[in-house]
This record gives C-alpha cells, sequence and structure tokens, in this order.
C-alpha cells in the first residue's frame, strides 16, 4: 500500500511502524528496505514500541478479574481471534501519536467486516477505494519485494 500511495502522489509526511518486537523477519526485512526509499522521498519515519515487552505482557502481565481487584491470571496469552490485546494496543498507540492527522490504514476492498470498526473521520482506506482485493495487494507487495522499486 505504501508504494502504491507514493506512485500516486499521496502526500505522506511520515510512515509509522508500531514494532512490538515481534514481528516475522520479513516485516523488518521490508522495513529496512523501505526506509533508504522514504529518506530519499524526504518522508519522516517513527518507530513506535508497546509500553511493556510483548512476551512479559503475553506471560507474566497480571491480570485482573473483570471489575475486580482479584489477580486471577498471568499474562493475555496469544494474541489473536477475540483476544485481540495486541491490536488494542498498537491502535492506541498510533491513534495517541497521529492524533487527527490522516491515517491510511491497509484493509482491502474484501474485508468489508472490517470496515465499520474504522469509522474514524480522519482515517483513510485507499485499498478499499481502489477496489483492491486482499490477494490482489499481497501480488502486488510480492512483486515489489521479488523485483524492486524503481524510484525516480
Amino acid at each position: 500500500m505504501l508504494f502504491m500511495l507514493i506512485e500516486k502522489g499521496y502526500q505522506l509526511d511520515e510512515v509509522v511502524f508500531y514494532d512490538t518486537g515481534m514481528e516475522f523477519q520479513a516485516i523488518y526485512n521490508t522495513r529496512d528496505a523501505v526506509l533508504p526509499i522514504l529518506k530519499k522521498l524526504g518522508i519522516k519515519y517513527t518507530e513506535l514500541h508497546p509500553e511493556q515487552p510483548f512476551l512479559w505482557t503475553m506471560f507474566e502481565r497480571p491480570v485482573k478479574k473483570r471489575g475486580t481487584n482479584i489477580i486471577h491470571k498471568k499474562g493475555y496469552s496469544w494474541c489473536g481471534g477475540t483476544c485481540r490485546w495486541g491490536t488494542s494496543e498498537k491502535l492506541r498507540a498510533l491513534k495517541a501519536h497521529t492524533k487527527d492527522g490522516i491515517d491510511y490504514v491497509g484493509i482491502a476492498a474484501d474485508e468489508t467486516h472490517r470496515f465499520e470498526k474504522e469509522k474514524r473521520p480522519n482515517r483513510v482506506l485507499p485499498l478499499r477505494d481502489w477496489a483492491l482485493l486482499k490477494l490482489m495487494h499481497s501480488s502486488i507487495v510480492t512483486q515489489k519485494a521479488l523485483f524492486g522499486m524503481r524510484m525516480e
């Protein structure tokens, strides 16, 4: 999506990456490949991190039973499915950082169940607006990674 925003001439003042510390290596490789492009284009890069280490939150964080002060377990366990603590923390950090700036959110056109969650007026869904499906977007990302992106 970032490459397409650049190619289509969208104004990008800043690219923000939220690093949980537990990303797949491919994510870090992509970030490292994008940094020189952003620098060349004069686009600010900011990296945000969770307040507490990911593994501590997952395995050690004292978790209180809802509505009480009773600690009933340690750690939130795996995030995903109905347990979205990682996503919630990321969204809080991004919202605090961007405030009322425009956020380009990478939700594909075929992820309609996710549109309703993106109600903030400063959120723009370019993949949806370009009618790009998740599979199409993945293919474009793969092609750019394999063959390189020409930036002139």
